[in-house]
């Protein structure tokens, strides 16, 4: 009975040891396959300078025609399947609320067209982010002129303040809300610089200073071209 009893134990031990042994073997594999998913980030491009104005000034066809210039520029390109955003606000009117241009470009995070880290979060992105002349691609991958380039075109259009967030109510920083190309409208359209340079006193990738009016030649006369920022939102 002893010898019987022994040797029950040493294949119940033996069992047990198999068992324990292809468990730690399938943890260790689920848990590379976890890391592994947790690894794999989307670099594809999801923020660019558009390479073409809409070409009227300040009026873009409101917000809707700011996106869809975003989305038909991305799809030339092969990025239609994501869903696109301009970086724009809107002022608040009497029948509709203002529209911040951090909260509607969705989660981040973004990359431009050579997968470079723009930013992970819209609050890395006003923090200020890691756009600048080399990083600020358009959505063919080229470089947008800057300050000491001919034709200088790096004004953007973002009717935004340092934050993301929208102007109040009064002096237009919009240019009615990306509806108007009057010439000498009050207060025309708030631009930023890609490049970080040539305002006298803030030079932020969206804040730098405003135009003298909403028609095309307001918009370039300081350096622009009409363009603007698209991110992904999805």
């Amino acid at each position: 009975m002893n010898k019987i009893a022994n040797n029950a134990v040493r294949i119940v031990a033996a069992v047990s040891l198999t068992m324990l042994s292809g468990g730690a073997a399938l943890g260790q594999a689920a848990g590379g396959a976890a890391g592994g998913a947790a690894a794999a980030v989307n670099t594809a491009m999801g923020f660019f300078i558009t390479s073409v104005g809409k070409g009227d000034g300040g009026n873009l066809g409101g917000l809707t025609g700011a996106d869809a210039h975003c989305q038909t520029l991305a799809a030339a390109v092969g990025a239609g399947n994501r869903t696109w955003a301009a970086y724009l606000s809107t002022q608040a009117t009497a029948t509709e609320p203002a529209v911040n241009a951090k909260d509607r470009i969705g989660t981040g995070p973004w990359y431009n067209q050579k997968a470079v880290l723009i930013a992970t979060n819209p609050n890395t992105l006003h923090a200020p982010g890691n756009i600048n002349k080399a990083t600020a691609l358009n959505e063919k991958g080229e470089l947008v002129n800057g300050r000491g380039d001919t034709p200088l075109q790096h004004d953007i259009m973002t009717g935004t303040q340092k934050d993301g967030t929208a102007f109040a109510a009064g002096t237009d920083r919009t240019c009615s809300n990306y509806t108007s190309n009057a010439a000498g409208a009050p207060g025309g359209m708030q631009l930023g610089h890609h490049d970080l340079q040539g305002a006298p006193t803030d030079n932020y990738w969206n804040f730098a200073h405003a135009s003298t009016g909403c028609t095309q030649q307001n918009i370039s006369q300081g350096g622009g071209a009409g363009f603007f920022y698209c991110f992904a939102r999805q």
